[in-house]
């Protein structure tokens, strides 16, 4: 089958790392693969791609036009013109601007258009501009994509006359269960690769106010002294690093908090750490978090409301705590630092549960039988849902939608309530 894939950059963010898993995935199989990065100014590509994936930036097919309409016009045009020449049997886009142009681009043309939203669109903070062109122009593609059931209703508040929605997690690729079957046994043991002694609470995430990392920070200053043996490393950059870093020098904890900016191994820091955490007032699918569970991390995480209870399965592979709680999360944290032995059940459960569901087979399973749907075929004639993810039967309450079936809850044992006991 022939995919074309649109995404606006491919930084280091979530959204990137799950297409480069995706076209990877595809392009392995024998699928024609086309990656098309949208960004205006270019940008690189941080993570890795097979020979087999045709990578185009669309700014060198439209020039360098300054921003505005006069930019942006010529960049749909050099998009509508290669959908033309590539004719691709199914187009893909993640993240809204990129949905909108792709929507545009294709008018006409009689191909099938899947938009992705990677994150809460109740949440995000997306501008009523945004708001309106998605009610107007996301009913024109043909299916819409949403990482979690919880999105369901609000993106349906959004766009209404959305005839097809469909849930599609994020996939995770081989490699990383790979590294986590290396890993499992030196992490059961209770051994991290760093060797100092030091035991490290670990975040991956861009340093914006989404991530509440300045809570985080305060919350780990509460613990530092009965912890001495524990610091906190938060990788990533963005537009909070300054004015974190002066808390953590005000806080005086410089030599136990650490912001080391980006990271081109975030598996390898997450290896040599014992206890990674999620402290985000918002989310979608939380790639960080998926990733470290995946590799048999013990995680700790606030439970907004589209992202953790889904991957967490309410409580039973990490250690949930009701949204923008210190105090739960300040409990939470008390506890896993004083557990070995409660981490390390809850990254064996973790390991077990994330590779069930959110292996790439699993998903590209799920993304073959929306092709079908949308009336492209895959190569895979007759692909079924994988049995680890089957679909549901249409809700004609809510109109088309399928959705990865409900994981049977098991004991939540790590659930943190707002007052002790």
């Amino acid at each position: 089958m022939n995919i074309v894939l649109l995404v606006s950059s491919m930084g280091t963010g979530g959204a990137e790392r799950v297409a480069s898993t995706l076209v990877n995935a595809w392009a392995g199989r024998g699928d024609t693969v086309t990656l098309v990065i949208t960004y205006s100014g270019r940008g690189t590509c941080f993570y890795t791609l097979t020979s087999q994936v045709r990578l185009i930036y669309l700014t060198d097919l439209a020039g360098r036009k300054r921003l505005g309409p006069r930019g942006y016009a010529a960049r749909l045009r050099a998009l509508r013109t290669l959908l033309c020449d590539s004719k691709p049997d199914v187009v893909i886009s993640f993240l809204t601007n990129v949905n909108i142009s792709a929507i545009l681009a294709s008018r006409g043309l009689r191909v099938p258009v899947i938009v992705c939203e990677h994150n809460d669109p109740a949440a995000d903070g997306r501008s009523r501009l945004w708001r309106l062109a998605c009610r107007l122009l996301y009913p024109r593609a043909s299916l819409a994509a949403v990482l979690t059931e919880n999105v369901v209703a609000p993106f349906r508040q959004m766009v209404p006359r959305m005839a097809r929605v469909a849930v599609m997690p994020n996939p995770l690729p081989d490699e990383l269960f790979d590294r986590a079957d290396r890993g499992g046994l030196a992490r059961e043991r209770g051994v991290t690769e760093h060797g100092d002694g030091r035991r490290r609470l670990v975040s991956v995430g861009r340093l914006h106010e989404q991530k509440q990392y300045d809570l985080l920070i305060a919350v780990f200053g509460s613990l530092a002294d009965a912890f001495p043996e524990w610091d906190l490393w938060i990788w990533g950059d963005g537009p909070e690093r300054a004015r974190l870093e002066a808390q953590v020098a005000g806080a005086a904890l410089k030599e136990r908090v650490f912001l080391p900016g980006k990271t081109v191994d975030p598996w390898a820091e997450m290896a040599r750490s014992d206890l990674f955490v999620l402290s985000s007032r918002f989310e979608g699918l939380p790639m960080a978090l998926m990733e470290a569970m995946g590799l048999g991390m013990a995680t700790i995480a606030f439970d907004c409301r589209s992202g953790p209870r889904e991957l967490m399965r309410a409580g039973s592979d990490g250690w949930l705590v009701p949204p923008g709680d210190a105090y739960g999360m300040e409990q939470g944290l008390r506890r896993l630092f004083s557990d070995d032995a409660l981490r390390a059940e809850l990254g064996r459960r973790a390991a077990r549960s994330i590779r069930e569901r959110f292996s790439a087979q699993a998903v590209l399973d799920m993304w073959d039988a929306e092709f079908e749907r949308v009336g492209a075929r895959p190569r895979r004639a007759g692909a079924a849902v994988s049995a680890a993810m089957p679909a549901v039967p249409p809700d004609s309450s809510r109109g088309d939608i399928r959705q990865p079936a409900r994981q049977p809850a098991l004991v939540n044992i790590q659930r943190v309530d707002k007052e002790p006991t």
